[in-house]
């Protein structure tokens, strides 16, 4: 047993079941070939209930055996409450999926219980059997059904980060290669040079964005971009042919979540200035109080641009969820002037 551990809990079961359930019957058996025959069959009950947790259904089936045998031949007292010990994993892993067998246990073990009659010695142990096992598999299955909702809960929020992240990423990229292929097309006579120019920008940002994609998909839970990248996404917005006047006025590093939430808040709100309004001027304002972090993306609005949607798009909801995780809020809507406004405030917590 080197290098098995065991935890203390699972030591103090096996201790008390065979010191007030075993010890009692055997040193009282009076006879040496029954005694040792208990020894044996208290030491394999032990030894189940100590190691149940490496091997949960064998162990469990042990148990009830060695304790099946040990009553009828008079040597243990144990209603069957070390077997219910070991059967509790075994219903938090599998009851969840395994109705049926729940259903085939309660019933053989109450009709037991009715066929032996609860008014004598015999039927009182099976009752108590009964309601022991019972209890252990349909608490271990309320259990088991926590542990899976939590973790299917979880596997969500990972691929809801996930799908953010991805939106983020691909919508302000091509939301760029758009506009600037646009730029492109409106320029027939246009110099061979400024041509590849344009051209050339149009490889970088698509390979920027897939590098970004790959470095995305290889570290799915560490923390997302920095604040340091919000300077990168302005600068490519700009590149895309928006006027965007930045004024970032952060007091220093902040938590690497808040860090991600805000680039990718920005990222966002300047994709939808790209998309909707390209020819607008924009301002990005990013401040600290004393509690919060505050990023505000203002654009002017430009003629004929198509309105952002007023909140049933995947990006604004993306940037209220990515706020709300975090116990911040973000807030848009329209201007006087016919532009578009986002301005989003988190808890400030120093990485």
């Amino acid at each position: 047993m080197s290098g098995v551990t065991v935890p203390r809990r699972d030591l103090l079961a096996a201790v008390l079941v065979l010191a007030l359930l075993w010890a009692p019957p055997i040193t009282a058996a009076g006879d040496w070939a029954r005694t040792c025959a208990g020894i044996v069959l208290a030491a394999l009950t032990g030894a189940a209930l100590v190691l149940h947790r490496r091997a949960p259904v064998a162990a469990t089936a042990a148990v009830a055996v060695t304790t099946l045998v040990g009553v009828v031949v008079g040597l243990c007292q144990d209603p069957m409450l070390a077997a219910a010990w070991c059967l509790y994993p075994v219903a938090v892993e599998r009851g969840p999926r395994a109705r049926a067998l729940v259903i085939t246990l309660v019933g053989v073990l109450a009709g037991l219980a009715a066929v032996t009659g609860v008014s004598s010695g015999l039927g009182t142990r099976v009752a108590v059997a009964t309601a022991a096992l019972c209890s252990a598999w349909l608490v271990g299955t309320a259990v088991g059904r926590q542990i899976a909702s939590a973790r299917d809960a979880e596997r969500m929020r990972v691929q809801l980060d996930l799908a953010r992240e991805m939106h983020d990423v691909v919508g302000h990229t091509l939301g760029v290669i758009a506009a600037e292929a646009g730029v492109t097309r409106g320029l027939p006579d246009a110099p061979e040079a400024e041509l590849r120019g344009a051209l050339a920008d149009i490889e970088s940002h698509a390979r920027d964005a897939l590098e970004e994609m790959q470095g995305l998909v290889r570290t799915l839970r560490e923390p997302g971009p920095a604040l340091s990248r919000l300077l990168a996404i302005i600068a490519t917005t700009r590149a895309a042919g928006v006027a965007v006047h930045a004024r970032l006025e952060p007091r220093g590093p902040v938590d690497a979540e808040v860090g991600a939430a805000v680039v990718r808040i920005a990222q966002e709100a300047l994709s939808n200035v790209v998309r909707h309004a390209p020819r607008a001027c924009c301002t990005v304002e990013l401040w600290e109080t004393e509690e919060t972090i505050a990023l505000r993306v203002r654009d002017s609005g430009a003629p004929g641009a198509t309105p952002v949607s007023s909140g049933t798009g995947y990006g604004l909801r993306g940037m209220r969820e990515r706020a709300a995780a975090l116990g911040g809020t973000v807030a848009w809507g329209g201007t006087t002037g016919g532009g578009f406004e986002v301005e989003a405030r988190l808890p400030t917590r120093r990485s």
